[in-house]
């Protein structure tokens, strides 16, 4: 583990030749890497070539359709002319619906006020950061992680990037984390981990969970608490004996300083669909409400009368979940059984075996070999030779905030269509015999 200085993470910029067209923050800073690189393949695609596509954390509709239940709700609610403005948190029955939902598969007990709805994870994420964190406060974030450099640059905090490692399935121990605790604001955190597919152990959270308590306890009465940021939206997705763990279940008393971020993205393929949630302590909620507010970032009117709907009938729900975690966890079970079978032939590939989540992680430590006479020297030199000669399009772990040189990368199966994967693993197996160390 290392903390890293961001230098040259965003543009630099000559403040004289642009400060009086645009503002230093849109100079600086830099669109989603994930979703560039998602357009460049689809242009590739578009112009015929032939990609397994495994970039974006998405699903493919005709695999992997909205629960039929929602879909019908959602309709009907159109019909029925659900399409005026929601309250800006969020329409009642929905955050009792969202409440409940909560309580009964997680076991957490929170008010349906405590609940902010919102069209999808992304502008609640944003909200916590603009209500928490003052322009060069410190937060403190592992990498890789989703996203979170991006939402410190927008507050113009103190970037405090923690950088894991594979030994850990990539995720921070507590005694790499606590050495930053002094003077931060926010600890953003995610488990279901986004790109890794891994999670927390209760013992990993545990300790930071009472790293936490001990700082907030030191900081009393007098100074504004550190607040954990836990975004668990990958959290219905979890295989095997894996669990999910979140700080509250484990120590009520951070009820007062733990934000969760959640949504039906995930949980039932609704990624186009835009309903997120938010709940924590009251005043933060409340303030978030007002930013977004401001934005008028809310989920659609009958979106999110169809999601209420849906949501307030556990049976569909728990249908749902399970045939989607199930096809998942298939998806991610075949592509890590082909990769393993390349790595047990002697081809420089690891894995880490898939805990949660829609994605798996993959090294291809192919720096230093040759392709005919070209040398494979960066991790885009990697890319490129995956896209070029194995049709493999993967997301690498820099576009996450690791390391630029990082040979780890993300590979998303939400898109995966089952009957491609033979054809896949010997384009990718012929594709690595063309290379010579």
């Amino acid at each position: 583990m290392k903390k890293r200085k961001l230098l040259g993470f965003f543009k630099p910029i000559d403040l004289f030749s642009t400060m009086s067209h645009i503002s230093h923050l849109a100079e600086t800073l830099i669109p989603s890497e994930i979703i560039k690189l998602g357009n460049e393949i689809n242009d590739r695609i578009r112009q015929g070539q032939s990609i397994y596509n495994f970039t974006i954390g998405d699903f493919n509709p005709a695999i992997f359709p909205i629960p039929q239940g929602l879909e019908d709700a959602i309709v009907e609610a159109y019909r029925t002319k659900r399409t005026n403005y929601p309250p800006a948190n969020g329409i009642a029955p929905l955050r009792e619906a969202v409440r409940s939902f909560i309580h009964t598969f997680q076991g957490l007990d929170y008010d349906a006020n405590q609940f902010l709805i919102s069209g999808g994870g992304r502008p609640l994420i944003y909200a916590a950061y603009r209500t928490i964190c003052d322009q060069g406060e410190k937060i403190v974030y592992p990498v890789p992680s989703w996203n979170n450099n991006h939402y410190t640059h927008f507050v113009s905090g103190d970037h405090c990037c923690i950088e894991t490692s594979a030994s850990n399935n990539f995720l921070p121990l507590a005694e790499e984390l606590i050495p930053h605790f002094d003077r931060a604001c926010l600890l953003a955190l995610c488990s279901p981990l986004n790109p890794t597919g891994t999670l927390f152990t209760e013992e990993q959270l545990k300790a930071i969970c009472e790293a936490v308590i001990a700082e907030n306890k030191k900081r009393e009465p007098h100074q504004k608490p550190l607040y954990i940021l836990y975004d668990q939206i990958y959290w219905t997705l979890v295989y095997g004996d894996n669990k999910h763990y979140d700080p509250v279940s484990l120590y009520p008393e951070l009820k007062d300083y733990t934000i969760y971020i959640d949504g039906i993205s995930k949980s039932f393929c609704a990624t186009g669909v835009r309903v997120g949630w938010a709940f924590g302590p009251q005043i933060i909620i409340d303030k978030m409400k007002g930013i977004l507010s401001h934005i008028g970032a809310w989920s659609p009117m009958a979106e999110q009368f169809g999601t209420a709907q849906f949501m307030g009938d556990p049976n569909q729900v728990q249908m749902a979940l399970d045939g989607i975690r199930e096809g998942i966890e298939l998806r991610l079970k075949k592509v890590f059984e082909g990769l393993e079978a390349l790595r047990l032939k002697g081809f420089p590939i690891e894995t880490i075996s898939p805990k949660a989540a829609m994605y798996l992680t993959v090294r291809f430590n192919l720096k230093g070999w040759y392709h005919g006479n070209k040398k494979i020297e960066k991790t885009a030199d990697i890319a490129d030779f995956l896209l070029s000669r194995a049709s493999l399009a993967i997301v690498p772990f820099a576009a996450f905030g690791a390391d630029q040189e990082s040979d780890w990368f993300r590979l998303s199966v939400g898109t995966c269509d089952l009957n491609q994967l033979p054809a896949m693993f010997e384009q990718l197996e012929n594709a690595l015999l063309e290379l010579s160390h």
